[in-house]
């Protein structure tokens, strides 16, 4: 661990700060060093992580299965573009693929690029397959969303913080309220190429829709020939206790758009696995990314496939995830209000007489656990997968401690 006093948690606070804009709000905790489930910052001082860098830390800090790919890898081949192969590449689209159902992947960088990805290729299938007169392409997304930051992105946002001083917003989209299918139904016309939905809402304070919905929206977009694109970058790869939070009602996108977890909490990776039908719309020379695919990333993607493949992880979610909820409820009347989620995956709302998100999140952090907070008294908790059932009690009784005192 560094030492160098300039490092001190208050100084290097105050030093980022100096150096960078305002558009974060972080707590006051500047890490130093991790490994999985704990984090250590620059005073020396120890914090349970139950974020989990928002489920792009799903295998915890530096898994060693993990890091050796990396390390592996670094000492071969880093970078080559797609203008060559390379020989990391077939492996980890293969083993996606499998994983996923599906036929082809075309990977990419972060989760904004996968979910423009999938926008771009449902507006090419909707154009070259579906029959819609050119530029007409619309999409229907939901209420509450969040899938990235571009500026295309945020124009079909409803979160103010999100959206306003940005425009002006790409057309082609149509809001409607998250968990209402009547309302999807309703929203697709002769032009509509696909529905794009969060199967849980994440940003939002993990909202999980209404039974059947899910299978519902899948039902409707087969009938009407619209492509269900399903936002799992934050609700995937095992946060649910489920490889996809989708599989929890039986439901098949035609485009699964990943990242976050991919990338092992290493590397940022991030893919958009459909079948040829749809992403073999694509030719040279029309869509593409510099570092997308790199043997870097497939090395790390390749071995978070195989974690995945073992099923453990899913099952580690599912039965500490239970533990997790059942400790979460018993606050219930006692500070909390509701308790969301699915898997190692909770919306906790806090009483707003008592304190806001933040300041639960601060008070949370002074006793030793990483949360945080969004709009208003909402909490999250998304700890690694690699938690333990006393590491997760720990955290609860840690929740109920601040609650009392407040």
């Amino acid at each position: 661990m560094r030492t160098d006093e300039s490092l001190r948690t208050a100084e290097a606070v105050r030093d980022a700060e100096r150096w960078t804009p305002r558009n974060y709000h972080p707590l006051p905790v500047v890490i130093a060093e991790a490994k999985g489930a704990w984090v250590t910052d620059v005073d020396g001082r120890r914090y349970l992580d139950c974020l989990a860098g928002y489920s792009a830390l799903n295998f915890g800090h530096r898994h060693p299965q993990l890091i050796a790919a990396a390390h592996a890898q670094l000492d071969r081949l880093t970078l080559t573009s797609r203008a060559f192969g390379h020989d990391m590449f077939a492996d980890f689209c293969r083993e996606l693929t499998e994983l996923c159902g599906k036929d082809l992947v075309l990977p990419m960088n972060t989760g904004a690029e996968a979910v423009e990805t999938g926008i771009k290729v449902a507006r090419k299938w909707g154009y070259q397959v579906k029959g819609v007169p050119a530029d007409q392409a619309s999409i229907v997304v939901a209420e509450g969303n969040f899938h990235g930051r571009t500026t295309t992105i945020v124009g079909f946002s409803t979160d103010p913080d999100a959206r306003d001083d940005f425009g002006p917003y790409t057309p082609g989209f149509r809001i409607v309220p998250y968990g209402d299918l009547a309302a999807i139904e309703a929203a697709i016309d002769d032009t509509t190429v696909a529905v794009l939905i969060e199967p849980i809402q994440g940003e939002q304070g993990v909202v999980v829709p209404p039974a059947g919905y899910l299978a519902g929206v899948r039902r409707v977009c087969t009938a009407r020939n619209v492509l269900l694109l399903a936002d799992e970058i934050q609700s995937g790869l095992g946060r649910t206790g489920e490889t996809f939070a989708c599989d929890h009602e039986g439901v098949v996108p035609d485009l699964y758009l990943l990242g976050k977890a991919l990338g092992g909490g290493i590397v940022p990776v991030s893919a958009v696995v459909g079948d040829a039908a749809v992403l073999g719309v694509l030719r040279p020379g029309q869509h593409g990314s510099t570092f997308g695919g790199n043997p870097l990333a497939c090395a790390v993607g390749t071995e978070v496939v195989r974690l995945l493949a073992t099923g453990e992880f899913q099952r580690r979610s599912a039965e500490l995830g239970a533990r997790l909820h059942a400790g979460l409820r018993d606050l219930v009347g006692h500070g909390v209000l509701t308790v969301r989620g699915r898997g190692l995956w909770a919306g906790v709302d806090i009483d707003p007489a008592l304190l806001t998100g933040r300041q639960a999140c601060e008070r949370l952090a002074e006793r030793g656990v990483l949360v945080k907070d969004t709009h208003g008294s909402t909490i999250r908790l998304a700890p690694p997968l690699v938690v333990s059932a006393a590491e997760l009690d720990h955290a609860v009784a840690q929740l109920g401690a601040v609650l009392q005192e407040s």
